[in-house]
């Protein structure tokens, strides 16, 4: 059975909720079966994240999602690449700092992101692969979890996915933002843990059929 990280973030400057959450949220009243899932809500907080990863992932997983908020889009966006870069609210382009001294410029993820969001697309959702998850949280959590994940000796797979809005948090906003209802959301979520479960299923067989 496959042992899978899902996290979400909390609440930051005027969103009172995080798209991320409530769709977490929305899972869990039905939990995914067929994986042993473990569910975090981590803080919106440089320092905060990477000691609650480090702690986390000192434990071997074998999948690592990450869901966030993308205020303004209207599609679900799997992120591709975690940059050793970090900028903090109110910071300028050139005061970007590095994650880790000793990390690699940049992390791809080795998850079927491609495929994962032609699947999506499929189901109705609209969804693409984005190149990489910015220089906020949402890239460090991205960046992180390869990098702890590699220094404990096991190969990384991990995703970053960027949710829209929910429909409640653009009902009460101060503009005009694109949305996208928590359970559908969680349904797409729920897509992707199907998928790495069969993966870890596929890897399985085949590691069954090379023993003697």
């Amino acid at each position: 059975m496959a042992r899978v990280l899902l996290t979400a973030f909390g609440p930051y400057d005027r969103w009172d909720e995080n798209a991320s959450w409530l769709a977490l949220q929305a899972l869990m009243r039905e939990a995914p079966a067929g994986l042993d899932l473990t569910t975090r809500r981590y803080p919106v907080d440089f320092q905060g994240l990477r000691e609650r990863l480090a702690a986390d992932l000192v434990s071997p997983f074998d999948a690592v999602l990450h869901l966030g908020q993308s205020p303004g889009s209207a599609l679900i966006q799997l992120e591709g690449i975690g940059l050793n870069v970090a900028r903090d609210r109110g910071q300028q382009v050139d005061q970007l700092q590095q994650l880790e001294a000793d990390g690699p410029v940049a992390y791809r993820s080795s998850l079927p992101l491609a495929e994962w969001a032609a699947m999506l697309i499929a189901d109705g959702i609209p969804a693409k692969v984005s190149l990489h998850a910015g220089d906020f949280l949402c890239n460090a959590a991205l960046y992180w979890s390869h990098y702890f994940t590699e220094q404990s000796g096991v190969a990384p797979r991990v995703a970053f996915v960027h949710l829209p809005l929910d429909l409640s948090q653009s009902a009460h906003a101060d503009k005009e933002y694109a949305s996208m209802p928590a359970e559908i959301c969680a349904y797409a979520v729920r897509r992707l843990l199907e998928s790495i479960t069969a993966l870890d299923a596929a890897e399985a067989a085949h590691s069954s059929r090379g023993q003697i």
